[in-house]
């Protein structure tokens, strides 16, 4: 859907993560690992997980046909759930659109909070969301909270007030507006750090 090119958030994060000497994290909701296999080239290693069981094994395969294998772990798995890590398990934690998926407040909530579990002390977490000035936003049928459905897809669009509320056991570090795709879809990309 978005091609093999590592996302503009996915190369900010990575100037983040040398900055901070991160060299393991968990991406969740990794898609077809355009982002995970950028990562593991830069010597990160990735914990990847995505809903999509035909995602998990395209990443698996990328990962073995660019002998990224000893980098990247990949996992079928639904983040509605409690992760399963231990606790401080990662230094990062990164998601490109994951928050926008058709995820309640509480889901974030819930996922915010387990970040934070599996985080390392000063650890890092980077996301991405589509913004309220997105030129969908209020358009399709609106599915509850800020949710609206177009085409069978359901995008949850947040303002800075609602990245605001999922910063419970953070602090913001910066907020971005950048924008991504011919359409062009509006983002956040958000950078917090763990208190």
């Amino acid at each position: 859907m978005f091609g093999l090119e590592p996302s503009y958030s996915a190369k900010i994060a990575l100037e983040v993560f040398k900055k901070n000497k991160i060299k393991n994290i968990l991406e969740l909701g990794a898609g077809l690992g355009r982002d995970t296999i950028f990562f593991a080239q830069n010597g990160i290693y990735v914990h990847a997980i995505d809903y999509s069981l035909s995602a998990t094994n395209i990443i698996k395969k990328r990962s073995e046909e660019n002998n990224l294998e000893k980098f990247i772990k990949v996992q079928n798995y639904d983040i509605r759930q409690k992760l399963n890590f231990d606790n401080q398990s990662f230094q990062a934690c990164y998601s490109h659109m994951l928050f926008c998926m058709a995820l309640t407040n509480q889901n974030l909530k819930d996922l915010n909070k387990e970040i934070g579990r599996i985080l390392k002390k000063d650890g890092i977490n980077i996301y991405t969301v589509r913004n309220q000035t997105d030129g969908d936003f209020k358009k399709g049928v609106h599915r509850g909270e800020d949710m609206y459905e177009m085409n069978g897809f359901i995008v949850h669009y947040f303002s800075e007030n609602k990245v605001k509320k999922l910063l419970d056991g953070f602090i913001n570090l910066n907020i971005e507006n950048f924008n991504e795709g011919s359409f062009p879809r509006k983002l956040f990309l958000v950078i917090n750090k763990k208190k």
